[in-house]
């Protein structure tokens, strides 16, 4: 079992209602899980606690058995923005992440070149600038440096939003191709219901607080974007999701 939530609140100070309400559900092990919801409906927050970077209020998140009460470095995080460190080259951002791991030096510069490739960057984009990068090779640098540090799970908070439409997809193909090949355990975060339907193997609908309805996708994989309509089960799961959402009557 990768994560398990049980009655998590969250309080936080000045609001009257809580930001989670008795949230309980759990990830297992090699899961693609992913949170969707409208802006302010606590799937953000609900991530930063797996991520041990907020405390709840009461309830708890158990990691492997472990509860959670600070970041560990078995859980990776990438967030909307790349945050990546400007003043570093694309490799010395990596290399700082290698380094938290205490990898020996003259192991570093090898693996750097692997993480690169591993998200489809050439060796010459490890001497550049992080401003030097269009949005989507920033967002694979980040990427990069999240495996750098070896995590078995990677929380993602809407890594892809900002991008343009074909870039995101294209995103997409690489997250999914290394969930494959890496057997990583994902928690995804969106508010874009076909990309929540292209990724996850569960879609938790998130609502004031607590959860609205748990699907399990009924999609077969792969699931390339251009025929995502055409799969048999896309039309129910995605006017399940508009329903929970609250965005009925939504064209297909």
């Amino acid at each position: 079992m990768a994560i398990d939530i049980r009655d998590l609140v969250v309080r936080f100070p000045g609001k009257d209602q809580p930001t989670l309400d008795g949230i309980s559900m759990t990830i297992p092990d090699g899961a693609f899980s992913v949170l969707v919801g409208a802006s302010g409906s606590g799937k953000s927050t609900l991530l930063h606690c797996l991520a041990g970077l907020i405390d709840p209020t009461s309830g708890a998140v158990t990691d492997n058995g472990e509860i959670v009460t600070a970041p560990h470095p078995r859980r990776g995080v990438a967030f909307q923005r790349d945050v990546l460190f400007p003043w570093m080259s694309v490799a010395d951002n990596i290399h700082f992440a290698l380094t938290a791991r205490q990898l020996p030096r003259r192991e570093r510069r090898t693996r750097t070149s692997e993480l690169l490739e591993l998200v489809g960057l050439r060796e010459a984009v490890g001497r550049q600038r992080p401003t030097e990068l269009s949005g989507g090779m920033r967002q694979r640098v980040s990427i990069a440096r999240v495996l750098a540090g070896e995590p078995t799970v990677m929380l993602m908070d809407e890594p892809f939003a900002a991008l343009d439409a074909l870039t995101r997809l294209k995103m997409q193909d690489l997250l999914l191709d290394l969930w494959t090949r890496l057997n990583r355990t994902i928690v995804f975060v969106t508010h874009d219901i076909d990309e929540a339907i292209r990724l996850g193997d569960t879609v938790s609908v998130l609502g004031n607080g607590t959860i609205a309805e748990h699907i399990t996708n009924p999609l077969s994989r792969p699931r390339p974007a251009d025929t995502l309509a055409d799969q048999p089960g896309y039309s129910t799961i995605r006017k399940t999701l508009h329903h929970r959402l609250g965005i009925d009557h939504a064209p297909l």
